[in-house]
């Protein structure tokens, strides 16, 4: 089997999708853990368009985006899928999985922005959220797909945990169980499962990393 190295930056939701990805399929892999700060050679190498990692290496072969990526995974690595085998499943997973990458940026503004612009972002949060509630999950099932986590239970990993820190960061509180339910199930659902409990940053020293980020983002604005 050709060598896999995955490339990556601490606290980042799109490194640890590829993380959960490749574990929960069982794949051996090497991983770098690259500088927040890194804007080098290998990012402007292999992935200039965006400027970001995660960046995955399989032999010769290098892929990056996270999402990309893992539909890479999926495609070499059948085992363990992630997609279902029904084609309107797998249509209807891939609707989700854009929805999380389309609508997914406002809880990332929420943090870095002040004011006007992040109470946009909080509204467009909790938006997205109602979406979610309403019209992706099923309260007769634990994740988006059933019983077992699946690509688009990884495509919305930015709402446990990072969503969570960021709240904390930022102030305020939007995934509230009366008001979100089925989301808060799942939430609990998807970090009590062993790989993603075993692959999660540490939560103090998230909150440091990303209120020091924030602090210095909003300084230099």
């Amino acid at each position: 089997m050709e060598e896999v190295k995955l490339h990556g930056t601490s606290y980042n939701l799109f490194t640890y999708r590829v993380i959960w990805a490749l574990k929960l399929k069982g794949i051996p892999f090497e991983y770098i853990e690259e500088e927040h700060s890194d804007k080098g050679s290998l990012i402007m190498k292999y992935n200039p368009a965006f400027k970001r990692f995660p960046i995955l290496f399989h032999g010769d072969k290098v892929i990056s985006e996270s999402m990309v990526i893992i539909e890479y995974i999926e495609d070499i690595w059948p085992q363990n899928p992630l997609l279902p085998i029904d084609p309107f499943d797998r249509a209807i997973s891939r609707f989700w999985v854009k929805f999380a990458g389309d609508k997914g940026h406002c809880i990332g503004t929420m943090y870095y922005t002040s004011g006007e612009k992040q109470e946009k972002a909080i509204k467009e949060t909790i938006e997205m959220l109602k979406i979610i509630e309403e019209q992706a999950l099923d309260e007769e099932n634990n994740f988006f797909g059933g019983e077992k986590i699946g690509i688009v239970d990884i495509a919305f990993g930015m709402i446990p945990h990072w969503l969570e820190i960021i709240e904390d960061v930022v102030g305020v509180k939007l995934l509230q169980p009366n008001l979100f339910p089925n989301l808060s199930n799942w939430v609990k659902n998807f970090k009590e499962e062993k790989v993603i409990k075993e692959n999660l940053p540490n939560c103090d020293e998230m909150f440091v990393f990303l209120k020091n980020q924030r602090e210095m983002i909003l300084s230099s604005s």
